[in-house]
């Protein structure tokens, strides 16, 4: 009989402040709480086709090629076939000496055929390098809180507790304003945090490249809450100097995804503008973003988000080969806005109190649930080995053709077996993963659902460990990490997946171009050598 799932399918239980009570009428005996929370849903086991087939729609909407080449070889096999050596020999002397005219337009046509082939494909697109910005250690969480005389060692000590079991370390970064007392939600402090985190990510990505600002020819720059005018793009672009003529894009409310989508624009106008260089630039003020009430719902976000930055240099210019260290190779973007619970799952608004926050729906991990497994679905034919398609698309068919058979009552049980899709290994398509570090859970559920391994997923959760979740920016602390650690070599690939408001879901995926050594400018490399940490 096929099994559906229940409510109690959908939760988890997690076991805290395991201890001995030290008074009471029930001094001396064990005491424990138990956490219960929503899973994510198990999202391989209900596929939808029309996501596979919108991936294999990206696979040959440029792939006519694969069509018409196989064709012309076979004809081409088959009349060659049909002659000896010699006779091959001899008419080939022939139609060189006699038929020059035939000869001449033979290879104009080759010549010209070539000549389309190459002007009409997309340039590729190189990630050149890429720098992450990190605080002062004057600006440590757990080291402000201390200063500030808010808070006693008893009740720093809970918040640390706290916040570890979240999977969050105690060396994240917070913006001072928030501990020192003053209005942290002003335009000045935004300004000061922006200023901060942006500039300081840009001079090392400069530095590292030997680029200057005035050769930038594109600037993609997103942060999701403080958006003031004129833009952050244009607080780079006065900082810097940079060209009158420079294309400037500040996207705005995007969420932790926010990331990925600045650069599918970034390779948009790359391939519409040849020979240039883009920068993208992600971010989010914490302080600007600080809620001061007392909603549960709108209080997570004080507990999770940390100060970050990331700056991306991408290139188009083909003597950029040799020295890039990555190619772009694909980017799906999912989009779930048009249900009313996804759009509503992170909501920014006011409470009763009229304190802004951002409000958290308690459905956010089946929401987010949902919109990775459409990414996932669409992505999978553009990576996976051809084994793995095979497989996964049988499995899924057969689902598709006999599934009404398997529905069946508790009156009539059937004695037909439920037959499962066949999970595909992500582990083939990709070297390396760079998950959202948004938090313990979601990465829990996440690695069970993909069934990948710790190995897997150690980038993600160490850069959760030690920074936090630093909004659309996390990718880029966790290729860091790798990096550090020298795990990328040639070849390889990276997907990089993140989630945010809207409710979005988007990856991308890189390929290394070549062994990448510990860089000198890391902002992991003087902690690197104790991770990865037991959690």
């Amino acid at each position: 009989m096929a099994r559906t799932p229940s409510e109690q399918d959908l939760l988890s239980t997690e076991i805290l402040n395991c201890g001995i009570e030290s008074s009471g009428p029930n001094v001396g005996s064990v005491t424990f709480s138990v956490r219960v929370r929503r899973r994510l849903p198990d999202f391989l086991q209900s596929i939808n086709l029309k996501y596979v087939k919108l991936g294999y729609h990206y696979l040959i909407n440029h792939a006519i090629y694969l069509a018409t080449i196989p064709v012309l070889v076979l004809v081409l096999s088959a009349e060659v076939g049909s002659l000896s050596r010699e006779e091959l020999w001899k008419n080939l002397w022939d139609d060189a000496r006699y038929d020059l005219a035939t000869l001449l337009g033979f290879c104009g046509v080759f010549v010209f055929t070539v000549s389309v082939y190459f002007m009409s494909r997309p340039r590729s697109i190189y990630l050149i390098d890429f720098a992450c910005y990190r605080p002062t250690d004057d600006f440590k969480f757990v080291e402000q809180a201390k200063r500030s005389g808010k808070f006693d060692d008893a009740t720093i000590d809970f918040q640390r507790r706290i916040v570890q079991s979240s999977g969050i370390g105690d060396e994240t970064y917070i913006p001072k304003a928030v501990m020192s007392g003053e209005n942290c939600l002003t335009m000045k402090q935004g300004r000061l945090e922006a200023s901060m985190v942006m500039f300081g990510a840009l001079d090392e990505l400069f530095e590292k490249t030997k680029i200057r600002p005035k050769d930038v020819g594109v600037l993609v720059v997103n942060c999701t809450i403080f958006n003031p005018t004129p833009s952050l793009s244009a607080m780079i672009i006065n900082h810097y100097k940079m060209r009158g003529n420079i294309l400037s894009y500040n996207l705005g409310g995007m969420g932790c995804s926010a990331g990925i989508i600045g650069t599918d624009l970034a390779r948009d106008m790359l391939q519409a503008n040849p020979n240039n260089f883009a920068v993208v630039v992600s971010t989010e003020m914490v302080a600007y973003n600080w809620y001061q009430g007392r909603d549960r719902s709108m209080l997570i976000p004080n507990c999770y988000f940390r100060m970050g930055c990331s700056a991306v240099l991408l290139s188009n210019r083909r003597r950029d080969y040799h020295r890039a260290k990555y190619r772009l190779e694909h980017i799906v973007r999912t989009h779930k806005g048009a249900d009313d619970r996804s759009f509503r799952c992170i909501y920014q608004e006011e409470d009763e109190q009229g304190y802004r926050g951002l409000k958290v729906s308690k459905d956010l991990v089946e929401i987010g649930g949902e919109a990775l497994k459409a990414n996932i679905t669409t992505l999978g034919p553009l990576v996976l080995p051809f084994s793995e398609q095979l497989f996964f698309f049988a499995t899924l068919v057969w689902r598709h053709l006999f599934g009404p058979a398997e529905k069946t009552t508790q009156q009539q049980p059937s004695s037909i077996t439920t037959t499962k899709p066949y999970i595909p290994d992500y582990k083939l398509a990709f070297e390396h993963f760079c998950v959202h570090a948004s938090s313990k859970t979601v990465l829990d559920e996440l690695q069970r659902n993909l069934e990948l391994s710790d190995k897997n997923m150690e980038a993600s959760r160490m850069t959760l460990h030690r920074f936090g979740n630093t909004s659309s920016s996390s990718v880029w602390y966790e290729l860091s990490y790798l990096e550090a650690k020298e795990k990328v070599k040639k070849g390889d690939r990276v997907w990089q997946i993140s989630f945010g408001s809207g409710f979005k879901c988007n990856s991308v995926v890189w390929q290394s171009m070549r062994r990448v050594k510990k860089p000198a400018r890391n902002p992991w490399l003087d902690t690197i050598d104790r991770y990865p940490v037991a959690l």
